[in-house]
Parts: structure tokens; C-alpha cells; sequence
């Protein structure tokens, strides 16, 4: 009797274990690409499934689907959480009144259960910001009132956490505004006071640059590091830019150049960017057509994830054991870890292999 209740339980647990999330000391994110909903808003390609059919192997599992189906951001969901990845960042998209390409995320919260997923927002702010200091305040406003009392949206020592694509771009929108990037962040911050929180945690965009991640990052009032992706690596300097070439090697080393230059030299906690490649071929290839094809294999993708834990560990202060994965589903930039036709679930099981519960 207690030996068949012993296996019933055991039956239970594994089949518990089987539908929910992963229990591990990392806490890793993924960014997802809100850009597979037939003429929508914003797209740059009206029918954006079309160029990536012509690389049939690049089709996702669960078909050429729309991510504005709450069905499918599910089923995502479940296999994220299933494979050890704790967040999901969606990219984010203003035009100076309101969002637009939030389909997917508005999917999401549509189809999550509260305490399934952990969701953050990417600020696409690489595109020139539309309007001024009214408008951005607006902006913050948006995010503090649509998302930060979502019991799910991702905080880091109590404060929401927003990702801003680039520096570069944020410090260019404050010149354009006519303020510093430390008064922006500063106003941010005030009006998420006002709503009752602690202030926001702006997670930077940068490479291996000193000026922009030792002197604008915490001159600004950033709160810590991370990238969307590389190309290139650097040690501090322009000059120390590693080689461009084609594979996944030469940009696997490119981003350990970065972290480790990051890691040990920048004065910001640093939130650990991985790749899985780059081949933009579908969206009609890079300027430098050298980067594209640039895939990684499984055990490729294996090795560029374990030294990103061992930096984990090493670093535990300043990266709190946190990543973020490019990407779950950018099919046209050729960076996803979402299951395909051709890999299957191959770069999930990786991830869950070395970040997930053993």
C-alpha cells in the first residue's frame, strides 16, 4: 500500500513538473517580436509571414500563426515556462499618442493565468522619437497605468523594469527634447512615484563602450546593462572592435568580448544578453552580408549558454543571475529559439539543460 502510494506520488509530481515552469537559481528572459499579425499597424512587411516562407525550414511548429491569437501566445507561454525561461520581453513601440505592434502582448495577457509568466517591455527606441517632453511624459504614464500593477510585470529590487534598446538613442531623444538623459530618467522616475512605486529599474542597451556604459548609462540615472544583440565585441574602446566574418562562432566571441569587458570593468549591475545567431537573408540581408547565416547549432548554442552562467556565477552581485535570450521569434533578423520545423525543440532543451532545475 505505501509503495503504491509513494509511486502515485511520484506519478503526480512528474506530471506536475511537466506542465509548469522550471525551478532554477536563474531568473532568464527572452525577447519576442510582436510582428506576425497579418496587416498590422506598424509592420514593415503588410504580409510578414511571406519573406520568411521562402526559407521553409525557418517555419515555426506552430505554423504560420498570428500572434494576436491569445491561442498561440499560450501555447508559447507553456513551453517557455516548461524550459526554464522566467520572463518574456516584448518589444514595445510608441508613435507619440499611443502604441502601436502590441497585439501579441495584449495576446498574452489575455491568455496568462497570474504567476505563469513574468513579462517586461523592450523600448524600441531606436526609431526617432515622435514628439516632445509632453509626449514622452505621456509615454511613462502609459506604462505605469496600462502595465506596472500587473501582478506579473517584471520588478528588480522592487522597481518595474523597463528595457531601453539603445543609450545611444535615448542620450540623441534628450538632445532632441532640449534636456539631459538624467532629466528624462529623473521624470520617469517622479511619475512612478506619484503612481506608488519605488521608481522604474531602465535596463540600458549598450556594447563594451566606456563612454556609453561608465559615463551616460550611470550619469543618466540608469539602473543597469544589458544589449538587444551584438555584432561586434569591445574592450572599452572603438579601437579594441573585434573582427567582422560570417558564423556563429566569430559572434559568439563578439559577445563574450562584451561581457566580459562589462562585467569586469563597467560600474552597473549587468543583465546577461544571449544569442542563438543572426541571418537577416528573409528581410533581404544584412549591409554587411558576411554577418548573415550566422546560426548556431545546438551544441553551439550550449557552450555560448554555459559560459554565460559561469559569468553568472562569477558576477553574482552584478547580474543577479539574470539574462535575456535574442530571440524567442525574430524569424526575420534569424534570431529565435521558438520551435521550427527544422530544430524542433533543440534550443529549448538547451536552454532548460543549463539554466533550468537539474
Amino acid at each position: 500500500m505505501k509503495q503504491r502510494l509513494f509511486r502515485c506520488c511520484v506519478a503526480w509530481l512528474m506530471s506536475w513538473c511537466a506542465g509548469n515552469a522550471i525551478a532554477s537559481d536563474y531568473l532568464i528572459g527572452t525577447y519576442y517580436f510582436p510582428s506576425w499579425t497579418l496587416g498590422a499597424k506598424g509592420l514593415e512587411f503588410p504580409a510578414p509571414w511571406k519573406p520568411i516562407q521562402k526559407f521553409p525550414e525557418k517555419q515555426p511548429t506552430l505554423g504560420w500563426y498570428s500572434d494576436s491569437d491569445p491561442a498561440v501566445l499560450r501555447q508559447q507561454t507553456q513551453w517557455m515556462r516548461e524550459h526554464g525561461i522566467g520572463f518574456v520581453a516584448f518589444d514595445w513601440y510608441w508613435d507619440g499618442k499611443n502604441t502601436y505592434l502590441e497585439q501579441a502582448l495584449n495576446a498574452f495577457r489575455a491568455s496568462k493565468t497570474t504567476g505563469d509568466m513574468k513579462f517586461s517591455l523592450l523600448w524600441a527606441n531606436h526609431y526617432k522619437f515622435p514628439g516632445g517632453m509632453s509626449e514622452y511624459r505621456l509615454m511613462v504614464r502609459c506604462w505605469v497605468a496600462r502595465y506596472f500593477s500587473d501582478p506579473d510585470f517584471l520588478k528588480v529590487d522592487g522597481k518595474p523594469a523597463i528595457f531601453i534598446f539603445g543609450i545611444d538613442a535615448f542620450a540623441d531623444t534628450a538632445k532632441t527634447i532640449g534636456v539631459s538623459s538624467a532629466e528624462l530618467v529623473e521624470t520617469a522616475n517622479t511619475i512612478a512615484q506619484q503612481a506608488g512605486w519605488p521608481g522604474i529599474y531602465f535596463i540600458g542597451g549598450t556594447p563594451a563602450l566606456e563612454h556609453w556604459a561608465n559615463d551616460v548609462a550611470p550619469a543618466s540615472g540608469l539602473s543597469a546593462l544589458s544589449s538587444y544583440n551584438y555584432h561586434l565585441g569591445y574592450s572599452g574602446t572603438a579601437e579594441s572592435a573585434s573582427s567582422a566574418g560570417d558564423g556563429y562562432l566569430r559572434l559568439d566571441a563578439a559577445y563574450r568580448q562584451n561581457w566580459q569587458w562589462l562585467l569586469s570593468k563597467g560600474k552597473l549591475p549587468y543583465v546577461v544578453p544571449m544569442t542563438s545567431g543572426w541571418d537577416k537573408r528573409p528581410w533581404g540581408g544584412s549591409r554587411d552580408s558576411t554577418k548573415d547565416q550566422s546560426i548556431a547549432t545546438p551544441a553551439q548554442f550550449e557552450a555560448h549558454l554555459l559560459e554565460a552562467k559561469r559569468l553568472m556565477d562569477a558576477y553574482p552581485a552584478k547580474t543577479k543571475h539574470m539574462g535575456v535570450i535574442c530571440c524567442w521569434n525574430e524569424f526575420g533578423e534569424g534570431s529565435y529559439i521558438e520551435p521550427t520545423k527544422k530544430d524542433g525543440f533543440s534550443y529549448l532543451e538547451k536552454v532548460k539543460k543549463v539554466f533550468g532545475a537539474p
